[in-house]
């Protein structure tokens, strides 16, 4: 075990994790002091995870500023981005590896491995999700600096992975490349080194470093923020019980990591203790530390016992509980209360957001609000396999392979309307009947005349001639239409990258199987992802994308037991009994039940059972904890019920949310999401509208065939109001076709005659 990173300074903790305004107060505060000692410009503050950078960076431009010289503008940089500069800094040819070259490069050194493949890792090879599992598995790896040969008697998977690892990595080495991941423990190498007088050269613009969310900073972090601040005031602010990618690597409480590497711990206490929080604060606390709401209420006679025990009867913790049978009508249901509050307190998109548990669950979550009315403002890069530009591009890609291997193939391929090859979706077939309906006024000419030496080139032609982007923008919403077009820069990427390495050939085939790898390893969001554009609309993001942001309203989605704490941690790629044995894979394993009790407050060591179970399950309850923060007014904790086998369903809530339920202090107030609700927002007015007719005649039917009694004074007013709006009524008339369509189809006139 090499020794701690060695760092002088003040390490300054704030208790728990507080509201979001609050931690921001503190950290300006900070930096004030910083500031006003040093100079706004010669204060380095590194946050170390990239999330929430504007939100910190907001806060700091706003602190105030006992000296007025020079610009305010702070500097604020990830940890990530400034390791990044100090390695350009040293060798400015140095080539960062692109995600779409990392795939192909070690799909490469894959193919070629002398290595027998362990039978496990061939069978596994066949699964969905496997190549993601192993590359993120692999970036781990490398991001803790593991080399096969510093290991004793790993799995024979794992050992099998770290030296395909070590493989690539030589591979890199070889032809000037260095891949994000590997960026920290270069930059460490190379400040340790003082190579080239790397070190004065990059410190010499700064006299004091704020390290700022320092209870996620891991060994290599620790180590470059040691070489980075060796002659510079360094102070570092963390929290208490709110690491949760740390502890992912390494066990054990903030503090303790901080007096190991040197540090002065301090206690600090929040700038706003005595403010009025938001009413889930101590939900948030109680997640986080495991806390019980007191009450300090005295009693002074009769009416202080009065007073005393109203007191006690009142909870001190406050959320909302939405719950739905499914998780599309979660969706809804969010969409519908997000119009409610609107409508209450005219609270613009923007102060919105709704927190999925995994990123891969943005798209999906995004549309479904959308399709409710609700507009979104996520930005980001969704799968590309999902997106319609880059399927035309692919589509273009393989039907020019065909015309360079025979010229006239695209002919007879697109001679033949019923040839057996336009089942395959990758076939030249499919790929005309794609283009076909994508572009106006298609033909094959059209290949030929955008075709030329150079495969960059000839797509540029291709999206020039037949208005791609143009497209995009008409057929698309914004929102859509951004994204489109980070598909379409990927793809131009990929060819340029293409024509430039030598891993495959600069020609049409070379592009198709570089491309077609990329599509089917992508994941969604793997790249980065803007929550704030400045045309606003509801965030959708993961929930540690809101560690330190904030918005006036937050909705933790999917809150069932499946997910939060979920069954399976760290990775699909191995069963859990497997990790448990596994001390080389690149997070905790195996911890001591003392470990566990010391990195989690929430957990007592005498009731710990599984301890790699109960280990990361607190990780995830800490996750809720940081989501719930975020929220400065409203927090809504929204679960639905899910299949168990047969036709049978289950509110399978999450364990979490029951604890929140069962605490005295706690409150859960339910919102009401089911069908009888208030009505918010056009998208529910007109579903609401359209579903009248039909509700109301099958209302009479029920009554009919069960002796009852109805009202048909109020079924001929009701009718008789939607009759004179679709006459009177300035609305669309589509909308006014549909309603009398429903009509209709009550009326059992289900195929209409035009």
């Amino acid at each position: 075990m090499p020794s701690p990173p060695a760092l002088e300074g003040t390490c300054k903790l704030l208790p728990a994790p507080a509201p979001s305004d609050t931690l921001l107060a503190a950290v300006a505060d900070e930096y004030a002091a910083l500031a006003d000692d040093h100079g706004p410009r010669n204060v380095l503050v590194l946050k170390r995870h990239p999330a929430g950078l504007a939100s910190l960076t907001e806060a700091l431009a706003d602190a105030p500023l006992e000296r007025a010289d020079g610009p305010r503008s702070p500097r604020v940089e990830s940890l990530p981005e400034h390791a990044s500069k100090t390695v350009e800094a040293y060798d400015p040819t140095l080539d960062r590896l692109e995600y779409e070259e990392r795939i192909e490069l070690i799909s490469l050194v894959i193919d070629g491995a002398s290595r027998s493949v362990p039978d496990y890792l061939e069978r596994a090879a066949d699964h969905e999700g496997f190549s993601r599992d192993v590359g993120q598995l692999l970036l781990e790896a490398t991001r803790q600096r593991i080399r096969l040969a510093d290991l004793e008697d790993p799995h024979d998977c794992l050992a099998f992975l770290y030296a395909m690892n070590d493989r690539f990595h030589d591979e890199l080495t070889d032809r000037g490349y260095v891949e994000r991941a590997d960026v920290i423990p270069r930059a460490v190498d190379l400040l340790a080194a003082d190579a080239d007088g790397l070190r004065s050269r990059v410190t010499a613009s700064f006299d004091a470093v704020l390290a700022v969310e320092f209870e996620e900073y891991r060994r290599l972090d620790r180590r470059y923020l040691a070489a980075l601040s060796a002659d510079a005031d360094l102070v570092c602010l963390g929290e208490r019980h709110a690491s949760v990618e740390r502890t992912r690597v390494e066990p054990g409480r903030v503090a303790d990591v901080a007096a190991e590497a040197g540090l002065a711990v301090e206690p600090l206490e929040p700038p706003r203790a005595n403010a009025d929080g938001p009413p889930h604060r101590a939900i948030t606390r109680f997640l986080a530390t495991d806390e019980v709401p007191t009450r300090s209420a005295e009693s002074g006679g009769d009416a202080g016992s009065a007073a005393a025990a109203s007191a006690e009867s009142e909870p001190t913790g406050r959320a909302r509980r939405l719950r739905t049978d499914t998780a599309r009508e979660q969706a809804r249901a969010v969409a519908t209360e997000i119009q409610s509050l609107r409508d209450r307190h005219g609270w613009p998109f923007d102060e919105f957001a709704v927190a999925v548990p995994r990123i891969e669950r943005v798209p999906e979550t995004r549309r479904r609000l959308r399709e409710a009315g609700v507009p979104t403002a996520t930005i980001g890069t969704p799968s590309l396999a999902e997106d319609p530009a880059v399927n035309e591009l692919y589509a273009v890609v393989t039907c020019q392979c065909e015309r360079e291997r025979d010229g006239d193939a695209i002919e007879r391929a697109d001679a033949d309307p019923v040839g057996p090859e336009r089942d395959r979706p990758d076939s030249v077939a499919a790929s005309l009947d794609r283009l076909r309906a994508r572009v106006p006024a298609f033909s094959t000419d059209l290949l030929a005349e955008t075709a030329g030496s150079s495969v960059r080139r000839s797509l540029e032609r291709w999206i020039r001639r037949t208005d791609l982007k143009g497209r995009i923008a008409r057929e698309e919403d914004w929102v859509d239409a951004r994204e489109g077009y980070e598909g379409v820069r990927r793809v131009l990427e990929i060819a340029a990258f293409v024509e430039e390495t030598d891993l495959v050939g600069p020609d049409w085939q070379g592009l198709r199987r570089m491309l077609r790898r990329t599509i089917q390893y992508d994941a969604p969001y793997v790249h980065s992802v803007e929550t704030r554009p400045p045309t606003g609309g509801v965030t959708v993001c993961a929930a540690d994308d809101l560690k330190y942001d904030s918005r006036r309203a937050v909705f933790l989605l999917d809150l069932i037991d499946e997910t939060y704490p979920g069954e399976q941690f760290l990775t699909q790629l191995f069963p859990g009994a497997w990790l448990r044995s596994m001390p080389s894979y690149p997070a905790v394993t195996d911890p001591s039940v003392d470990a566990i009790a010391d990195t989690f407050a929430t957990v007592d060591a005498d009731d710990v059972g599984d301890p790699f179970e109960t280990y990361h399950a607190q990780r995830s309850r800490r996750w809720l904890a940081l989501g719930a923060r975020a929220a400065e007014r409203a927090l809504y904790l929204c679960s639905y019920e899910r299949g168990s086998g047969g036709l049978r369903r289950t509110h399978d809530e999450s364990r979490y949310l029951q604890l929140i339920d069962a605490t005295p202090g706690l409150a859960l107030e339910s919102v009401d999401a089911t069908a009888g609700a208030a009505i918010h927002g056009e998208t529910d007015a007109v579903e609401a509208l359209l579903s009248q007719p039909r509700g109301e005649l099958e209302r009479l039917l029920r009554e009919a065939s069960t002796g009852g009694e109805a009202d048909l004074g109020e079924t001929e007013m009701l009718f008789e109001e939607i009759a004179v709006v679709l006459e009177d009524g300035d609305i669309d008339p589509e909308l006014a076709e549909a309603v009398r369509s429903q009509f209709e189809f009550a009326a059992g006139e289900v195929v209409r005659d035009e």
